[in-house]
């Protein structure tokens, strides 16, 4: 359904029993969206094995708790395992054809980045490893959210400039409440930061900024939602990223305009208009 070009491994076993996935299993990757993730490891937890390395690639906050996921894996797999988190500008269909991409992987274990690093490289997949955990998995949920606010921009014509002004405040953004919860601001400079920002908020095969083009040509979020096969994450992420913002008293005004638009509350155009009208400020804040 969502490759339809790409034809799996023969030696790529498909299954959707758990037990039989994750039986005798070293390497396990969690590719759910943020929203099923706690349930399908409660499911699975049981058939994990103790030494188990669990790879979270995904991106986004649980609501109402505002955990960052691989606080959702330790919580429900236990100590037994390893965690670690794949991130960074990555569209699927480009990397299922093979094309070449880099990405982060982030763990407080040194030797579990070495060995994912290990066993996933390949000749058109490279991963670079870091220790930052909470830079790596903040940069990937926010800049969904901003990638909402950057189809806006295209959606109503508005420029290469607007853009490109969007993305660079957006990066403050997300640099400001990531280092607030701990993160390196280093991380935010990277793949996993303005790398997946970048790609999420130009690339036209993001589900994120084709939201945000939807919601400029006036379509409402349930319509635009409702013929969409796959998850845009910074639909969910939106208002947790807000609370987790509060949480750290840090100021977030380009996610709080794109929280007014989800919801119906403002239009595309007064939301941009209200960002540009804000008291000016040095760019270092």
């Amino acid at each position: 359904m969502y490759l339809p070009d790409v034809r799996f491994p023969d030696t790529l076993r498909v299954t959707n029993d758990l037990e039989e996935a994750l039986s005798d299993t070293e390497f396990i990757v969690a590719a759910v969206p943020t929203h099923g993730t706690r349930e399908v490891l409660k499911r699975a937890a049981p058939h994990v094995r103790s030494g188990s390395v669990v790879v979270s690639a995904t991106k986004g906050l649980e609501q109402g708790t505002l955990f960052r996921v691989s606080e959702i894996v330790s919580q429900e797999l236990g100590s037994g395992i390893s965690v670690a988190v794949l991130s960074g500008p990555s569209f699927a269909s480009e990397l299922a054809r093979r094309l070449p991409t880099a990405v982060s992987v982030a763990s407080a274990d040194s030797d579990v980045v070495e060995r994912v690093q290990a066993e996933f490289r390949s000749p058109y997949f490279r991963l670079y490893g870091t220790d930052d955990v909470v830079g790596v998995e903040i940069g990937g949920a926010i800049k969904n959210v901003i990638a909402i606010a950057a189809g806006v921009v295209e959606g109503l014509g508005l420029g290469h400039n607007a853009l490109a002004g969007l993305i660079t405040r957006g990066l403050a953004e997300i640099s400001r409440l990531a280092c607030a919860a701990g993160a390196k601001r280093e991380t935010l400079a990277g793949l996993t930061g303005l790398g997946d920002l970048v790609l999420t908020c130009t690339g036209a095969l993001s589900r994120n900024r084709h939201v945000g083009v939807e919601l400029a040509k006036g379509r409402t979020l349930q319509d635009i939602l409702a013929g969409m096969k796959m998850v845009a994450e910074g639909v969910r992420t939106t208002d947790a990223a807000l609370a987790l913002a509060d949480r750290h008293a840090v100021e977030m005004p380009i996610a709080l305009q794109v929280a007014e638009l989800l919801a119906g509350r403002k239009d595309a155009r007064t939301g941009l208009e209200e960002l540009m009208l804000r008291p000016q400020r040095s760019e270092e804040g």
